[in-house]
C-alpha cells in the first residue's frame, strides 16, 4: 500500500508485552488511544511490542502471557480493528530487516546518549563494575528497533511519555540521516505528549506502576478490585470532618472515571466530611459499573486464544499491505538489489 501525502496523518502505539494491563495505563493511554481510532481523524497503527519485551524479560512464558493479556485488554475495550491496523511486532519480517539496515547508518555516539544505556552504565560505575556490566545489544540498539517500528509505516505521531520523546527524536536522526543518504524514504516523526492525560496515583499516593507494585489490575475479579479500591491510601480524618479533594487519591481515581457532574458531587461530599469508607464504596462501584462489561469481554476473549491469533495475524496481514513495498524500496536504494 503507497503512503500519499495527501493521507491523513497516522499515529503509531506500541505497547510493550511484559506485564499485565492496571487501571493507569488504561485512563492514562488505553481509553483516550481508542477514542482518538474511533473518531477516524488520524490513521491508527497499534502493536504489539514483543520483540521490545526480550530486552527486560527473560521468561518466555510472561512474554506470551502477557500478550495475550494486552492483546485481549485492547479488544474488550472496543478496539475497532477495521478501522485500525492491529498487530504483532514479531509478525512483520520487514522490521528487524529495517532495523539492521538502519543500525548501519545509525551513528553510535547517538546510541550512547540514550537515557536507558546511560542510567545502566551509571549505575554499573556506582557499584564499581565495569562501565558495560550486564548492558546488552539488545538495550544499546533499542532505539533503532524503536526506529524501525516508526519509520517502516511512516507515521506521523508518536503518542509518548516524556521520558520517551528522546527515543523519537532520535526516530527522526535516524530518518534524515537515511533519506540524504540515499533516497527521500521515511517521514520524520514527531513525539506527542499530552500534558492533560490522566496520571494515575497508586496505592501508596505515587504514580501507578508496576516498578512501585501499587497497582490495580484492570480486570481483576470484582472481589480483587473492591481489595484493591479498600487498600488506597488516607489519612486519619473521621467521618464529617472536611477533607482535601485535591491531595486525595480517592478523589483523584473518582475523577478519572466521573463526568463533570460526579466530580463536582464527590467534591462537594468530602467538603461535608464523607467517610473514607463510604468514598471507596462509591469509587469502586463507579470504577465496576465501567468495566464490567468490559471485564466480562476480556474473560471470553482470554478463553480463546486462537481468535485473538486470528485477530493478530490478520492484522499483520494489513500491517504488510504497508511494510512490503516500503522495504523493496529501501532495499533497492541501499544497493541490495537483483543483478539482471
Amino acid at each position: 500500500m503507497e503512503y500519499s501525502a495527501e493521507a491523513p496523518r497516522r499515529v503509531l502505539t506500541g505497547i510493550t508485552t511484559t506485564g499485565t494491563p492496571h487501571l493507569g495505563n488504561y485512563v492514562g493511554a488505553i481509553r483516550p488511544a481508542i477514542a482518538a481510532a474511533a473518531a477516524g481523524e488520524r490513521e491508527s497503527f497499534f502493536f504489539l511490542a514483543d520483540y521490545h519485551a526480550l530486552i527486560k524479560c527473560s521468561d518466555p512464558d510472561q512474554v506470551q502471557r502477557s500478550t495475550l493479556e494486552i492483546a485481549a485488554t485492547w479488544l474488550a475495550l472496543g478496539l475497532d480493528t477495521q478501522k485500525s491496523v492491529f498487530y504483532r511486532q514479531s509478525d512483520i519480517p520487514e522490521i528487524p530487516e529495517l532495523t539492521w539496515i538502519l543500525n548501519c547508518s545509525a551513528a553510535k555516539g547517538l546510541m550512547n546518549r540514550a537515557h536507558a544505556y546511560k542510567a545502566a552504565v551509571q549505575a554499573n560505575e556506582e557499584a564499581g563494575e565495569d562501565p558495560d556490566f550486564a548492558v546488552t545489544m539488545g538495550l544499546f540498539s533499542y532505539p533503532v528497533l524503536m526506529a524501525a517500528d516508526i519509520l517502516m509505516f511512516r507515521a506521523h505521531d508518536i503518542p509518548v511519555g516524556r521520558d520517551q520523546i528522546q527515543h523519537v527524536e532520535m526516530a527522526r536522526d535516524i530518518a534524515q540521516r537515511f533519506n540524504h543518504n540515499f533516497a527521500e524514504l521515511f517521514v520524520l516523526p514527531e513525539a506527542v505528549v499530552d500534558d492533560d492525560a490522566a496520571v494515575l496515583q497508586g496505592l501508596d499516593g505515587r504514580k501507578m506502576s508496576k516498578s512501585y507494585n501499587n497497582t490495580i489490575p484492570l480486570f481483576d475479579t470484582e472481589k480483587r478490585l473492591r481489595k484493591a479500591v479498600n487498600k488506597v491510601r488516607t489519612n486519619l480524618l473521621e467521618p464529617g470532618e472536611p477533607k482535601d479533594p485535591d491531595s486525595s487519591t480517592v478523589f483523584q481515581l473518582w475523577c478519572a472515571f466521573a463526568d463533570a457532574d460526579g466530580v463536582a458531587y464527590m467534591r462537594n461530599a468530602f467538603a461535608e466530611g464523607i467517610a473514607w469508607g463510604e468514598a471507596k464504596k462509591q469509587l469502586f462501584e463507579r470504577i465496576n459499573d465501567e468495566l464490567q462489561g468490559p471485564r466480562q469481554e476480556y474473560e471470553r476473549l482470554m478463553a480463546d486464544p486462537g481468535h485473538i491469533e486470528s485477530v493478530l495475524r490478520a492484522g499483520a496481514g494489513r500491517a504488510r499491505e504497508y511494510s512490503v513495498p516500503l522495504m523493496a524500496k529501501v532495499r533497492d536504494a541501499v544497493g541490495i538489489r537483483a543483478l539482471t
